[in-house]
């Protein structure tokens, strides 16, 4: 099957040899004509503002009735996935859209990110071999995103997977302070969590991060606190091989923090 990618800036995508990239921009829809010439499916991943959600809708509907769109749990009905969320509101109206415009939509909705940890924590466990955060004993179930690809490229190829709605979890509920033990192990090196305070994280991420996001994952673990994480067995249901573990994933990645 070919690949056609499309990237803002085609020159710099770094994708493999095999895949063509041409070059266009959701925030301007004429702009993705060339990218959607002969397309049979579309795998959408939103990554701007709103604005242009229904006019890139109505062009993906020209020319192609099958979307794979990489969307949120906000449907879950876990406290973790029911806090006030921006980006699961952006979700939720981009697949409003898509079911408005007729198209025969396959919803992948994965959960935490294993990969969370390397854009978190990295420096500061290279740095000082510590991890500064808020609400250690708080579960999640992060998935591998090798495991989200393996999941969209299998519903990409096999039109079976029309109208599924599937939430990918990793195969196992574990607390954030149980994740940062986990990288040490991988790394040989122990780690010292430091609990931090809500406030103390606001402060702690001042500057750095969107006050939104932060409310939002304060938000998200305080809800969480005390449950185990919601765990899907969907990975392996999809692709016939079960999803990597946390400590699969720290050890493959065991360099970023060293």
């Amino acid at each position: 099957m070919a690949v056609r990618a499309l990237s803002r800036r085609a020159e710099t995508a770094g994708l493999p040899t095999n895949v063509e990239v041409v070059s266009g921009d959701l925030t301007d829809p004429e702009s993705l004509d060339v990218a959607l010439d002969g397309v049979g499916t579309v795998f959408l991943v939103w990554t701007v503002p709103p604005a242009t959600v229904r006019a890139v809708v109505e062009r993906l509907a020209r020319v192609s009735r099958r979307i794979v769109f990489l969307s949120s749990p906000h449907r879950t009905q876990h406290p973790f996935f029911q806090q006030p969320n921006p980006m699961a509101a952006l979700h939720a109206h981009v697949e409003d859209t898509l079911q408005a415009a007729g198209l025969a939509a396959t919803i992948i909705r994965p959960g935490m990110f294993a990969s969370n940890t390397r854009l978190w924590w990295q420096a500061m466990i290279r740095e000082e071999g510590v991890v500064r955060w808020p609400y250690g004993g708080v579960e999640t179930a992060p998935i591998d995103e090798r495991d989200v690809g393996a999941v969209a490229a299998r519903v990409l190829c096999d039109a079976t997977h029309i109208g599924a709605d599937y939430v990918l979890t990793g195969p196992e509920s574990i607390t954030q302070a149980e994740q940062a033990r986990i990288i040490g192990d991988a790394i040989g090196r122990r780690l010292h969590y430091q609990e931090l305070s809500p406030e103390e994280f606001r402060r702690h991420t001042a500057g750095r991060w969107p006050p939104a996001a932060v409310d939002m994952l304060l938000a998200a673990w305080g809800a969480a606190l005390g449950r185990p994480a919601f765990v899907t067995s969907t990975v392996a249901q999809v692709t016939g091989a079960p999803a990597r573990t946390f400590r699969q994933w720290a050890a493959d990645h065991a360099e970023a923090f060293r």
